[in-house]
């Protein structure tokens, strides 16, 4: 986003595709994005900056509109320490549910830049906030906390198009988030971030990169009807000619 853009003027036009260019950005955003844990620069993240990637996240969807979504920004180094010796812990926790055979690499992967980063944003659910209106949420009262995960999927693709990497720490106690952040019983926090200018954005995604896994083909993950079901040949195949670079 521009820095002299304002969210009000992207209500243009808003029955209309965007043009080609316009269309191409949002699909390079997407398949642009990375989880970053290392390539974090010493440069500091202009306020200005994360202003815009904060308004994009404050216009995600929202069931209800309930916007249950606060953003908690981490700068003291020191803080940024202790929260760095949680992800330690709890590394050290889920390392024993690894498979044997791939603890190993599990020990060699870079899953965080806390203190690398230039700043850390830790995304809560307040739970409370739509309390008295249930709409969207009376069978379905995760829909909150899908709400959040909006909010930082939109901060998310917003970074990638300023250039500013961003990666999510989830080898995380949540109690000890709480602890540390001084969040109420009823917030939840959904999204611990690591945000800040990078030198280079991967071509891949770093556990591709390293072997620990890779892209499932999407034609076989779309069913037709019923989970399981079979067909959709037309557009499974559409998935394919739409972006040729899926087919490796």
């Amino acid at each position: 986003m521009p820095a002299t853009c304002h969210p009000a003027q992207t209500h243009q036009n808003h029955d209309k595709s965007f043009e080609h260019t316009a269309r191409e950005a949002v699909y390079h955003a997407i398949f642009g994005r990375r989880d970053v844990r290392s390539h974090f620069s010493p440069e500091p993240l202009e306020d200005a900056v994360l202003a815009r990637l904060l308004t994009a996240a404050h216009h995600a969807p929202s069931v209800g509109y309930m916007q249950p979504w606060n953003f908690i920004v981490i700068r003291d180094m020191a803080r940024r320490e202790r929260m760095r010796d949680l992800f330690f812990a709890a590394r050290e926790q889920e390392l024993p549910n690894i498979a044997a055979e791939r603890q190993a690499l599990y020990r060699k992967l870079k899953l965080e830049g806390i203190c690398e980063s230039a700043v850390n944003l830790c995304i809560t659910c307040d739970r409370s906030r739509a309390q008295n209106s249930p709409l969207g949420r009376w069978h379905n009262p995760q829909m909150d906390l899908y709400s959040t995960v909006c909010a930082v999927q939109n901060f998310w693709l917003a970074a990638r198009a300023e250039g500013v990497g961003v990666g999510w720490v989830s080898i995380l106690d949540e109690r000890a988030v709480k602890r540390e952040l001084e969040i109420p019983a009823h917030v939840a926090p959904v999204a611990y971030l690591c945000v800040g200018r990078v030198s280079q954005f991967a071509n891949r995604p770093d556990l591709e990169e390293k072997g620990w896994g890779s892209r499932l083909p999407l034609p076989g993950l779309i069913m037709s009807e019923t989970f399981g079901g079979s067909g959709e040949a037309a557009l499974k195949d559409a998935v394919l000619r739409g972006f040729p670079s899926l087919r490796s």
